[in-house]
């Protein structure tokens, strides 16, 4: 996926259709000349619809569809016959997409499924046809009830991305050399800050023809959560993501200042990434002998597991997924109780 078609956060003016008038239509035929109402209702107005779709990965296919309109609704007909209701128009979305009042920032939902359908705005009722307002005092209504009108919204929708795991680590820690060699994705590689500046998704293949998915996403520095670097364009990504995957390179100055410094800006965005469960793998450890590990060793924090990787050597790679995959499923189950 290029940077160009990672589209995260899309704008859109919504309106719902009007509903149908009702039909005030008097039955007239040759041979019943006082037929009375038969005036039938008007057809509803289209709902706006989001819509799940696993198969998105983006919202770029409504970057540039800045208004939504769904059809109105038809009129009533003679013989009872009630009008066609309005078209719905469905906006289909990525998984992890939170849909959002435009004006107030408040959160109306989120689509976490394939196929799950949330009615955005809601079409105007179609109007009653003068039938129903016929009565023994009242025989003829010579009126109906107009169609409901539509309502008109500014929404914003905004993707965060949904993975199994995802990889936290300061820029260059080597995120995106482990995403490349686990999976068939291809992120853009580098040895210099941000070089990922999208997030990238990657299936890992696991034993027995299982998988899971993990999420390279742009490095943080101290200040994100204010906005510095990437800042909140990463950290919303977080989110979303079961396991974390802390990253930090065995070339570090202090292993154990820079997981206190990720950690302090998860928190500082959003206190609830600190109960995800997480992992710090200490990365390009191929150019370790085994002294060098042993005295790294003692730098490592002891509140957290970790382990000791190499992407280019394939080091404690298998390993490596076999703790992954206990968390994930930890997390699962949990999740479930």
């Amino acid at each position: 996926m290029t940077e160009e078609n990672f589209v995260d956060y899309v704008k859109l003016n919504c309106r719902s259709g009007s509903g149908g008038a009702g039909s005030a239509h008097l039955r007239r035929e040759k041979f019943v000349p006082k037929g009375g109402p038969d005036g039938g209702d008007g057809g509803r107005g289209g709902h706006i619809i989001v819509k799940g779709n696993k198969q998105l990965w983006t919202l770029l296919h409504l970057k540039y569809r800045k208004h939504v309109i769904a059809e109105n609704g038809a009129g009533g007909g003679s013989s009872r016959k009630s009008g066609k209701s309005g078209e719905d128009q469905i906006l289909e979305v990525p998984l992890g997409t939170v849909v959002k009042d435009a004006e107030s920032g408040q959160v109306l939902f989120e689509i976490t499924d394939q196929d799950e359908e949330k009615i955005l705005l809601p079409g105007g009722r179609g109007g009653l046809g003068n039938v129903h307002f016929k009565s023994a005092t009242r025989q003829t209504p010579r009126f109906a009830q107009p169609g409901e009108e539509g309502q008109e919204q500014w929404f914003l929708m905004e993707l965060k991305v949904l993975a199994d795991v995802g990889l936290v680590g300061l820029p260059n820690a080597g995120k995106s050399t482990l995403l490349s060699t686990l999976s068939a994705a291809h992120p853009k590689i580098a040895d210099y800050p941000f070089t990922t500046l999208v997030p990238q998704l990657g299936i890992v293949s696991y034993r027995d023809d299982k998988s899971f998915v993990m999420a390279d996403i742009p490095g943080i520095i101290e200040g994100a959560h204010k906005g510095k670097g990437l800042g909140h364009r990463f950290l919303k990504h977080i989110e979303r993501n079961s396991v974390l995957l802390f990253m930090i390179s065995c070339e570090s100055d202090d292993i154990a200042a820079e997981y206190e410094t990720l950690l302090s800006e998860l928190a500082s965005f959003n206190r609830e990434l600190l109960d995800k469960p997480r992992l710090l793998a200490i990365t390009k450890s191929d150019i370790l002998d085994d002294i060098m590990k042993q005295q790294m060793e003692k730098e490592v924090p002891d509140n957290v597991d970790s382990i000791f990787i190499s992407s280019i050597a394939q080091f404690n790679l298998v390993e490596m997924k076999d703790l992954l995959w206990a968390k994930i499923h930890e997390q699962l189950k949990s999740a479930n109780e």
